[in-house]
């Protein structure tokens, strides 16, 4: 399959720009380039000036702000097929946040003025681009509301229902080889410590199991409880 395929297919596999006509759709993939990271590398630094937008085609990336202790805070981890690094080419700044490539994961990189030149000559560029900055506003209203009204228990409880998939008639959270508890406790706004407490209680009241390969989740209602649904 050729480069611009491959661009094609990953832009039909995104809800805002599936239905694009396919004019459209070539002129973005004819623009993009592949690009390679493996785990660890850095995408894009916060307040690097912004040229890029990205798909990601596979694997996981993280986007994190870094607070003056050094400490990061989780603003999205992302998984295929997804754009990233459009915010701060729509609002003409710097990229807001660090992407990190959390395993090995391919992109297309698309420069952002061929966007901004679509939206202003496409109106259905324009309409998708709406749609996907709206996803983004629900996603971050939702941070927000994790981290300032439910505790870290609830949070724990909400992500890994969110993320629960059957296996063998189980319930279960695969644990990648990324999904650290240092990477758990960002991902959730806490400390390793406290992520190991809640993980505890949740593990002492028989609402989960935690397997070396599995999070099980043994009952997914009062899970849902304590996510505060």
């Amino acid at each position: 399959m050729s480069d611009i395929s491959r661009v094609i297919q990953a832009l039909r596999r995104l809800p805002q720009f599936e239905s694009l006509a396919e004019y459209i759709q070539r002129t973005i993939a004819e623009a993009a380039f592949h690009r390679h990271f493996e785990s660890g590398q850095v995408i894009y630094v916060e307040g690097e000036p912004a040229q890029w937008i990205y798909i990601l085609e596979t694997g996981w990336i993280k986007a994190t702000r870094m607070t003056r202790q050094g400490r990061e805070q989780a603003m999205m981890f992302l998984r295929p097929t997804e754009v990233f690094g459009d915010i701060a080419i729509l609002a003409g700044v710097p990229y807001p946040g660090t992407v990190v490539a959390l395993e090995s994961v391919d992109v297309w990189v698309i420069p952002g003025q061929v966007i901004l030149d679509l939206i202003q000559r496409q109106p259905t560029v324009a309409t998708a681009v709406i749609h996907h900055l709206a996803r983004r506003v629900l996603h971050y209203i939702s941070l927000v509301e994790d981290l300032s009204l439910r505790s870290v228990e609830a949070r724990l409880a909400h992500t890994l229902l969110l993320h629960a998939e059957i296996q063998d008639g189980r319930l279960i959270v695969p644990r990648r080889d990324w999904t650290t508890f240092d990477e758990m406790a960002i991902r959730l706004g806490t400390v390793r410590d406290v992520l190991s407490r809640s993980l505890k209680m949740l593990e002492a009241e028989n609402l989960l199991k935690v397997e070396k390969q599995h999070i099980v989740l043994l009952d997914p209602d009062g899970l849902a409880e304590r996510a505060n649904y």
